[in-house]
């Protein structure tokens, strides 16, 4: 069986924006080829910048490292669901729009394409605010959902698993989070705190990682080429004892 690879994964480099506050990647060289004939260099960074597996380890003091992810977890079947045509700042999607959209099997890998990759730094579009700060996410109830089906892991082409109104976003720039309740008061008649009460804070990652139903974020690369379609999606991080998290490439697997 032959397959084509199809990365999706976003370019990582000083330029790449980390998550708001994070440590952003530092690059130097400690030494160049005279004298010694080899380039060497230092990198510091947090797990956080560019495309990137949260473990669970990130929000659950229990939880597994991610050297402890089962290969069989971290490679596996599953489905790319556009939900793009719907998506729009601070919108929320729901179990129903993807199901509606592809076939999604309980313990299949899950990414949801919602096109705001688009708006990453390396693309001629790039809106790092939008990115971050005003993409679509998703309610309580799109994480229930999620348990009941016990992904292997989500992957999402934005900033954050979470709506980034239910992140610390929603405190550290108060004129974004009056924007969003304007739109969902004129939306859903629901204010802010209403949709996203403060006991919902980072639902993706509080209410699942315990479960190790993790998730990758910034996804990008080619994936408008594998979307609504079924097929082997790999995750590749460090086999990092003790890792949070990590940095890594994401494939999927096209059968030819």
């Amino acid at each position: 069986m032959k397959f084509e690879l199809i990365d999706l994964t976003q370019p990582l480099s000083t330029q790449t924006p980390a998550w708001p506050t994070y440590e952003p990647l530092q690059v130097k060289f400690f030494k160049r080829l005279v004298p010694n004939g080899a380039n060497g260099q230092l990198i510091t960074t947090s797990n956080h910048v560019g495309t990137h597996l949260d473990g669970a380890l990130h929000f659950c003091t229990h939880g597994r490292d991610i050297a402890s992810i089962p290969l069989e977890e971290l490679v596996s079947e599953g489905v790319i669901v556009d939900i793009s045509d719907i998506a729009e700042d601070y919108g929320i999607y729901t179990s129903e729009d993807l199901i509606s959209r592809a076939e999604i099997k309980p313990g299949d890998i899950l990414i949801i394409h919602t096109g705001y990759h688009h708006y990453s730094w390396d693309q001629p579009q790039a809106d790092e605010v939008r990115y971050m700060c005003k993409h679509p996410g998703p309610t309580m109830e799109f994480a229930e959902w999620c348990k009941k089906m016990k992904f292997k892991w989500i992957g999402v082409d934005c900033g954050s698993a979470d709506h980034p109104m239910n992140t610390k976003i929603r405190d550290w720039m108060p004129e974004l989070a009056k924007e969003c309740e304007e739109y969902f008061i004129k939306k859903y008649n629901k204010t802010l705190q209403q949709i996203f009460p403060y006991e919902h804070y980072q639902l993706m990652h509080t209410q699942l990682f315990p479960l190790n139903i993790i998730h990758a974020e910034n996804l990008g690369g080619d994936i408008d080429r594998v979307l609504n379609r079924r097929l082997i999606i790999g995750a590749f991080p460090w086999k990092f004892v003790g890792g949070e998290s990590s940095i890594c490439r994401i494939v999927a697997f096209v059968e030819k």
